[in-house]
């Protein structure tokens, strides 16, 4: 632990949304340290948005740097956890006093924010020049995906293959029928109980053969089908036998990890039975940043906050306008939804929250 008089040091593995916010909160109250493969925070629920207009990534592709000023950036990934530090793919040893684990679902973006808004620009440049467009997988991404070029390339042909019974299984069957029918409504094509093998596609072939033995013409694709947790490398380290089947963080409902009184975990890694959405997140790393300044001051864990899941609220947005809003005993579909979250899709507000303006 650290000495008398010196500040304890935290670690924090990850940069997103959840992450980002709890270092923001801990910067003065500790020496934090971010570890993170990207230089930059990406707000995730922007990135469709983003692919029909690029310029929206610009503020949705954050420097650790513009609002982190007393964090220590580090930018490579964890490769293991020892009892008291967290070693990384570039060979540094980071000591730590108290762990956070923040690293959700396994991304593929690049390190440089350049580079990553050149692959907007790519994306975008595929869907400007294709007259059809196939996107693969039904959940919140392919959903969202589908309704931003409906609404904003009304001319193109767009499909959409789930090899789910429904849409968007995370949520009712009531909000299920209302996205079909929106889209449904904007001319695109669902098909559903299908599914195209992904070892087949190419950026060249045009004509994609379903399971169902339909067959689709499109001139480019999107995969979006769900990432996977970002835990694989925590199967080497101390935390092992803190995962669950599926690869989860298990926490208390402190949030500290089953078994550590110094690691916490927050996100999308953690077993917490809800809808694993940003907002959710947030709600981790600012329970845990309030629970680790108690620690840091000498307060006994009976005096840390618990977590407790809520109401289930979930929210995806149809194009900029309009979206699906599912509350305990109401499904809503249209603008009133649209208002809450598609214009700015809470962009404004997440920079708020970690120092920027708007």
């Amino acid at each position: 632990m650290a000495a008398a008089g010196e500040k304890a040091r935290v670690v924090l593995v990850g940069g997103g949304p959840a992450g980002s916010l709890f270092a923001k909160t801990m910067e003065g109250h500790a020496d934090v340290v971010l570890l993170d493969p990207k230089e930059y925070l990406e707000i995730p629920w922007s990135e469709l948005r983003s692919m029909v207009e690029p310029s929206f990534a610009e503020r949705s592709l954050i420097y650790h740097k513009d609002y982190l000023n007393d964090t220590t950036i580090v930018t490579s990934s964890a490769v293991n956890i020892t009892e008291d530090a967290v070693l990384t793919a570039d060979g540094q040893s980071l000591p730590y006093d108290y762990l956070v684990i923040a690293t959700g679902h396994a991304l593929t973006s690049p390190a440089s924010r350049a580079e990553r808004l050149k692959e907007f620009q790519r994306d975008n440049g595929k869907i400007e020049s294709s007259e059809s467009v196939l996107i693969i997988g039904g959940g919140p991404t392919g959903v969202e995906l589908a309704a931003e070029i409906a609404v904003d390339y009304p001319g193109k042909k767009v499909t959409l293959i789930h090899r789910g019974p429904r849409l968007l299984e995370f949520m009712g069957e009531k909000a299920s029928k209302k996205c079909l029918d929106w889209l449904t409504s904007k001319k695109v094509d669902v098909l559903l109980q299908q599914s195209v093998d992904l070892g087949s596609l190419s950026d060249t072939e045009k004509v994609y053969k379903t399971s169902g033995g339909e067959t689709v013409r499109a001139d480019c694709h999107f995969v979006c089908i769900g990432k996977p947790l970002s835990s694989s490398w925590l199967h080497d380290t101390i935390l092992k036998e803190s995962l669950d089947s599926k690869g989860r963080v298990m926490v208390e409902n402190d949030l500290r990890v089953k078994g550590y009184n110094n690691i916490f975990a927050i996100g999308d890694i953690t077993d917490i039975p809800e809808i694993k959405q940003g907002y959710n997140a947030q709600k981790h790393a600012l329970l845990v940043a309030k629970n680790l300044k108690l620690l840091i001051k000498g307060l006994p864990n009976s005096k840390l906050s618990t977590y407790s899941t809520g109401y289930p609220l979930a929210l995806v947005s149809l194009g900029r306008k309009e979206g699906l809003a599912q509350i305990p005993f109401l499904t809503i579909c249209g603008c009133l939804p649209g208002k809450i979250k598609s214009g700015d899709l809470f962009i404004g507000k997440t920079r708020k929250q970690i120092g920027l303006s708007g």
